[in-house]
């Protein structure tokens, strides 16, 4: 509901919202020009200042300060009507007072739309779709992001995504403060906020004398410029009129004989949040707030055509191979932001090649009435924030439950999550309770793919191979992204004299344009445990290196061992600084310490310790983290041995112990883990989390040590894996 709250009224108003964003974007540069071109009265006060012009024009009838400070004398001179800005220390004439038809234009366009009252009910109308806009769209930012407190984490993934989820950040809460001034500002205009300005009634009685100066009325010298808005004088020669003094706060008429206040009124609660509400958007009077007024309105143009973007490809998605009517197979989709329906592409090319006929559709779109040759149905269900159904899948446990037809075709349920988060696949979950409860027929056991996982995609593929009869292989490749060219910084050779050579290289960052910093394109924001391909001269396949760094560092850095007859490798370990490699990052956020301040138990093996560097080097907080390091010689292969000591010394790195398989008493990373069991398994009583990298046989001893260790505590790998809490990068 929220999602469809969210869409329509933006898509409905796209339009209109950007005519009256840019419009009002473009007004809000002209209070900060007039404020820095106006000369400035400082603490002067009224009276000095009504002096001041009345003896350079003596014919003054007016003095009006604007918001801005601008100061504009009306006055006849050689019998004409004048009207200009002057300069509050002298009332020299600065320039003449005329309105600007830009300012005019603009104006009329961001209020009415050059359709009179109807164009302001308009855009008033527009002003609540932007509200509505900005507070679903707080509500989605805040349910993606896991939680209102991660609500300013950055923003996952790339193109029209990532470019509104970031601007919608910046720009919200400014779009949501001129859509609720916006309204109220209507509402007073056509009488809806109650008038209680004051109007004081005209004194009945005055001294019947004239000719006092202005800079000798009291109550004029104990106020300040600031506070004023209009001093209109006394007509000439006429004893019965008076002073009029408008001010923020209320009017009041003045004896032009005595200088006594003869009457005064305060305007009412209403009128000055009126005033205050007027001040506030247009920044007339508080031009820095107007100005991130229009800051925040120059995003809507970009929220609106990428939000649109974004919605035609969701329905380009949606489209399937065979239609419903025809189809064996139906596949229905759960997704969010997308990348479930490239799993399902996947699926949907690998079936057909099989020889079935397939249709693809949304979750929304289950209609088994329509299906009338179906043998089965794939569901794949993402999750969406803590638990929720994402967009597509909204009204699928309704429609479930509105289908009472007895016949049901046989079901297979793929969930997608992420174990970061509590609820991991919580919406399959539901799904999955929903047909148990209705004795839906399965003909694959449930499955799930953690962070977009290709090996657990795989996995499930097989079983449907099986359960089918059929021999396929499910081998979903995202599009690789395009690549950026990174050069190279300085290499640290190791390994050399073992006949194991492996090194560290530290690669630039390359450049980032504005357009890719706003739409997440380019070379990806990284972290460490993240993975960047790499693609070798002469070869299109790209090889994976675990990342030592994150785009925070300001560098890329890499450890990679040199491979027999390996030929990226082999380029890696000979370049030199200044040459370059063709790369592009890949997330890996199934790999990386989870959020909070329990400890985190880092184990690795040779190149593996590249991403448990990263970790320690990023760990600002200082959280507990305990490295176990595993290497052939302390003197060939002790990656990172200087840096792992400053990180001690830091407080970034709890405890580091080593453990080399040639050296003086020779042991792997596994033996040390076995010796300090009970630490190991209080940290993780204690909620810690395991990360574990390096190549395959390693990884099996230290799951072997782990179980070893945990059995006695009621403990397995299995369950810290269910939790998020267990880890593996592995080669």
């Amino acid at each position: 509901m929220m999602r469809l709250l969210h869409r329509w009224p933006g898509l409905i108003a796209t339009g209109l919202l950007i005519v009256v964003a840019l419009s009002g974007a473009a007004l809000s540069i002209f209070p900060a020009l007039n404020a820095w071109n106006s000369p400035s009265a400082g603490k002067m006060s009224v009276a000095t200042l009504a002096g001041n012009i009345a003896a350079a024009h003596p014919g003054i009838t007016e003095i009006d300060r604007a918001a801005s400070g601008q100061i504009t004398a009306s006055y006849m001179d050689g019998g004409q009507y004048v009207s200009s800005l002057v300069d509050p220390a002298n009332g020299s004439v600065i320039a003449a007072s005329r309105p600007s038809g830009l300012v005019l234009w603009l104006t009329e366009l961001h209020r009415s739309l050059f359709l009179g009252d109807w164009g302001s009910y308009i855009a008033a109308v527009t002003a609540l779709f932007l509200l509505a806009l900005c507070m679903t769209g707080l509500s989605l930012m805040a349910r993606r992001a896991g939680g209102w407190r991660y609500l300013f984490a950055r923003p996952r993934g790339m193109g029209d995504g990532y470019l509104h989820t970031s601007i919608a950040r910046m720009a919200v809460f400014g779009l949501a403060f001129s859509s609720l001034t916006a309204l109220w500002m209507t509402l007073s205009t056509f009488g809806f906020i109650p008038d209680d300005q004051a109007f004081p009634a005209f004194p009945a009685s005055v001294s019947g004398k004239t000719g006092i100066a202005p800079a000798a009325i009291t109550s004029l010298e104990n106020m300040q410029v600031s506070e004023l808005q209009s001093l209109v004088f006394p007509r000439a020669g006429d004893p019965t009129d008076v002073f009029t003094l408008t001010t923020d706060d209320g009017m009041g008429y003045i004896d032009q004989g005595t200088g006594d206040m003869l009457s005064w009124a305060d305007n009412g609660p209403w009128q000055q949040a009126s005033s205050t509400i007027l001040m506030l958007h247009t920044g007339q009077g508080a031009s820095i707030v107007g100005l991130v007024l229009g800051l925040s309105a120059l995003g809507v143009p970009l929220m609106g055509v990428s939000g649109i973007r974004l919605w035609l490809s969701g329905r380009r998605r949606q489209r399937g191979g065979n239609g419903a009517h025809e189809a064996d197979t139906i596949v229905l989709v759960g997704s969010e932001g997308g990348s479930t329906w490239g799993f399902a592409t996947t699926l949907q090319t690998t079936l057909q090649a099989a020889g079935l006929k397939v249709h693809v559709a949304a979750m929304n779109g289950f209609a088994p009435q329509k299906w009338s040759k179906a043998e089965r149905l794939i569901l794949l269900a993402a999750t969406y924030g803590d638990g929720d159904a994402p967009d597509t899948a909204k009204s699928f446990l309704e429609r479930l439950d509105g289908y009472t037809d007895a016949a049901k075709i046989p079901v297979a349920l793929v969930g997608f999550g992420d174990r970061s988060f509590p609820h991991f696949c919580g919406y399959a979950a539901r799904v999955h309770k929903a047909l148990k409860i209705r004795n839906w027929p399965v003909f694959v056991a449930p499955h799930s793919v953690d962070r977009q996982s290709q090996q657990d995609f795989a996995r499930w593929g097989r079983a449907l191979a099986a359960s089918l009869g059929m021999d396929f292989e499910l081998n979903h490749q995202p599009d690789p992204p395009a690549t950026s060219r990174l050069s190279v910084i300085s290499r640290r050779d190791f390994g050399r004299e073992v006949q194991a050579p492996a090194s560290l290289i530290r690669l630039a960052l390359p450049r980032r344009g504005l357009w890719q910093r706003l739409n997440g394109t380019g070379f990806a924001k990284f972290e460490a445990g993240d993975l960047i391909g790499i693609l070798p001269a002469g070869s299109d396949l790209p090889r994976f290196y675990s990342l030592a760094s994150s785009s925070g560092d300001g560098f890329v850095e890499i450890c990679v061992r040199r491979q027999n007859g390996g030929l990226c490798s082999g380029q890696l370990t000979a370049l030199e600084p200044g040459e370059t490699v063709q790369a592009f990052v890949r997330p890996n956020p199934a790999f990386r310490p989870g959020r909070g301040r329990a400890p985190v138990l880092l184990i690795g093996a040779g190149s593996g310790v590249a991403p448990l560097a990263g970790f320690v080097r990023t760990n600002r907080r200082r959280r507990p983290m305990h490295v176990y390091v595993g290497a052939r010689h302390p003197k060939s292969d002790a990656f990172y041995a200087e840096e792992f000591a400053s990180w001690q010394r830091d407080g970034k790195l709890a405890s580091l112990t080593e453990a080399y398989s040639r050296g003086a008493e020779p042991a792997y990373v596994q033996d040390a883990l076995l010796r300090d069991g009970p630490k190991i398994a209080a940290l993780i009583k204690e909620g810690g989390q395991i990360l574990v990298c390096g190549g395959r046989d390693m990884a099996r001893g230290v799951a072997a040590a782990l179980a070893d260790i945990l059995r006695p505590h009621g403990l397995t790998l299995a369950s810290l894996k269910k939790d998020g809490r267990y880890g593996e990068d592995i080669f």
